[in-house]
């Protein structure tokens, strides 16, 4: 089916109903002096709920969300929701941006006219993008599966026939988190539709340290104890997550607040790396996020991407390769800024390589500015 024109709007009871919830919170109890260190803290999250309840607004962000092209495209019988913005530029390059969990395509929505008219922030008019910004399935204003198999490997080839639907047989693409897993099974599977691949986490898929392959550096190693660490401290939303997610549903669909906790705790601890969430993003930024997963009821499904990504029979195996030209940004996030010899154990075509110091996980809200020079540098070269 062709893609049709989309205009977000919330039904007004809807938007009553998540008001009275929020009125209605039955708050639990803190260890004194906790921080952040049990969790999403109490007296920030009092704080953030009095905003949503008193002060956001979601019309106002869902006027500024219809500003853009919003469209929706039946692919393989899957809808799928996305920004599709043209170029302003004498030859635009397509560029598909894909987000991650607990993310959306608003995370994109600064960064959008930075790449697709590059002159009106004083960079050079012939770096412009095409640019596409799909909700991946289960987020946003894509479909729900309700069937087993939505991998990220089969989002791949979703994103490309997309591609191919609005015109771009081959094409660029950025990507972080779930939308770089997603990425990199496109160069895997489909390299030739592939200009390049910008990414801002290299350190997936995971490179083979068995027989055959050279020691680990003293660099690679303390990534590694990095990881695990991560692992033990941060990783388990993802145990959960990909596990029994239909339990966690209950709590996330039914109260605002335990949907609110369960995602800026990770906007925080991902991506404020000074620790300060309000010194990185907006209230209204975070909102309107929460407020995305909250209207379309989409903690579940975007939940259950971890079960099936965790059963994928298409998996990368072991000593896995991604061949397409590559550009890597690393931000502060330290279980993302992998050495550049693990990197290269994998990505075996790195035309790009830069180590940002500062900005965290959600770089393109936090920083567009950044992110978005990076993007035209690198995609300067494959023009």
């Amino acid at each position: 089916m062709q893609p049709q024109p989309f205009t977000i709007h919330i039904p007004q009871a809807d938007l009553d109903d998540l008001q009275d919830r929020l009125k209605r919170t039955r708050w639990p109890d803190e260890v004194d002096n906790a921080g952040w260190d049990y969790g999403a803290n109490l007296a920030y999250m009092h704080e953030l709920i009095a905003y949503w309840r008193t002060t956001f607004d979601w019309r106002a962000q869902e006027q500024t969300i219809n500003t853009f092209a919003n469209f929706r495209a039946e692919i393989d019988g899957v809808g799928i929701h996305f920004i599709y913005e043209r170029g302003k530029g004498s030859n635009p390059i397509p560029l598909i941006l894909t987000h991650g969990w607990p993310s959306s395509f608003a995370e994109m929505l600064k960064i959008i006219p930075m790449l697709t008219d590059p002159e009106r922030y004083g960079a050079d008019p012939a770096d412009s993008f095409d640019v596409v910004v799909p909700s991946v399935p289960g987020f946003g204003f894509s479909d729900r599966p309700l069937q087993r198999g939505m991998t990220r490997s089969r989002v791949a080839d979703l994103w490309v026939r997309l591609m191919e639907e609005v015109g771009y047989p081959r094409f660029a693409a950025h990507a972080n988190d779930i939308g770089a897993v997603i990425t990199c099974y496109i160069a895997r599977d489909h390299p030739s539709s592939l200009i390049g691949y910008h990414t801002l986490m290299p350190h997936f898929p995971s490179p083979s340290f068995g027989k055959g392959t050279s020691r680990m550096s003293e660099a690679e190693r303390r990534f590694a104890a990095c990881n695990e660490q991560w692992e033990r401290e941060e990783g388990g939303y993802n145990l959960i997550q990909e596990t029994k997610p239909q339990t966690l549903a209950y709590g996330l669909n039914d109260s605002p607040a335990g949907l609110a906790a369960w995602i800026i705790e990770k906007w925080r601890s991902w991506g404020a790396i000074n620790g300060h969430i309000e010194r990185s993003f907006t209230m209204d930024e975070l909102l309107t996020n929460v407020t995305i997963y909250w209207v379309t009821q989409t903690a579940n499904s975007s939940s259950r991407s971890y079960y099936e990504r965790a059963r994928d029979q298409r998996r990368f195996g072991p000593n896995p390769h991604i061949e397409v030209p590559t550009g890597v940004a690393l931000t502060m996030e330290t279980v993302q800024r992998a050495p550049r010899e693990w990197v290269e154990r994998v990505y075996t075509d790195i035309r790009h390589w830069t180590e940002f110091d500062h900005g965290g996980h959600f770089l393109a809200t936090e920083d567009p500015a950044l992110l978005a020079t990076d993007i035209r540098t690198f995609f300067r070269k494959l023009r």
